[in-house]
């Protein structure tokens, strides 16, 4: 079993994820940004929930907008456990409006929170990864990288540049023995923070400017869950035990990337042939050791 990190576990998937490895007997670490304040909640349920069922999980503080906050959390992993294993990038934040009314203050803070966050979260992890030369990184993406659906521009593009640093990023930790999986979720209307808790643009004139796709824009949560088959909907849970599964194979046969879409868009044909010209690509370099686990 391994030591496990979750970025962004008061709700949601990384929630779910918290709960699943722990019962499948890891020791996991539910990180969010503020356990003793406005996560104080979930953090009572969390624990209370583990401590019954005997799971180990364990909540600490991870502000994936400070390098300060995820340096402190990996060390508290690293002096309480000795060891990290795992680091599931999970955290996350949702835009929902016109793309012309975000300001750039709004644009830059959710990079900050969907990309930046796991960039800080690895730089404090990697070290110690490296070090062993072992260990798994994890990245909940998002099928929208393909899908592109209307009004969540900037969340679109967040995702986007996640996946692609996690994609450049497994180049370089495959040579000290690091394994990358990335998860992506197609959409996920019931059981999430996302669409409830969204946020909307700051330029209020330009919203207002817009004003005739209003109609539109109003019905995006109804929109994505008509994406569903009568009788059935996307459930979080599906993405926790995914991640679950993927932690379980042996090391060196854990995918690199894996599709879990309710709405069945086709993402998993479109990244199965993106990922196979990324490859011939990297090996046109000359960089083929790139693509293979060194052990």
């Amino acid at each position: 079993m391994s030591v496990v990190l979750i970025t962004g576990s008061s709700t949601g998937i990384g929630r779910l994820t918290a709960e699943t490895l722990a019962a499948a007997g890891h020791t996991v670490y539910a990180t969010m940004r503020d356990p003793e304040g406005r996560d104080a909640t979930a953090v009572a349920e969390l624990t209370k929930r583990a401590r019954d069922r005997g799971h180990d999980l364990r909540v600490v503080a991870l502000d994936v907008t400070s390098q300060t906050s995820a340096d402190a959390a990996v060390r508290t992993v690293l002096d309480e456990a000795g060891e990290l294993d795992v680091v599931v990038h999970n955290a996350g934040h949702l835009f929902i409006g016109y793309a012309e009314a975000f300001t750039d203050d709004d644009v830059a803070h959710l990079f900050d929170v969907n990309t930046i966050g796991a960039q800080r979260v690895n730089r404090a992890a990697l070290p110690h990864l490296r070090e062993r030369r072992s260990g798994t990184l994890v990245y909940v993406s998002s099928t929208s990288l393909v899908t592109t659906p209307p009004f969540l521009g900037p969340y679109v593009a967040s995702k986007a540049a996640f996946d692609a640093l996690a994609v450049v990023t497994s180049y370089e930790v495959s040579q000290f023995g690091i394994e990358t999986s990335i998860v992506m979720p197609g959409a996920i209307t019931r059981g999430t923070g996302h669409f409830a808790n969204a946020s909307k643009a700051s330029d209020r004139q330009v919203t207002a400017q817009y004003a005739e796709l209003d109609p539109l824009v109003e019905r995006t949560h109804e929109a994505h869950e008509l994406l569903f088959e009568a009788g059935t909907t996307a459930d979080p849970q599906d993405v926790a035990d995914e991640i679950r599964r993927i932690l379980a194979l042996p090391a060196g046969r854990r995918p690199f990337r894996s599709v879990v879409d309710a709405a069945r868009a086709g993402v998993d044909h479109v990244m199965a042939l993106s990922d196979l010209t990324r490859e011939a690509f990297v090996r046109r370099l000359g960089f083929a050791e790139t693509l293979e686990l060194k052990r």
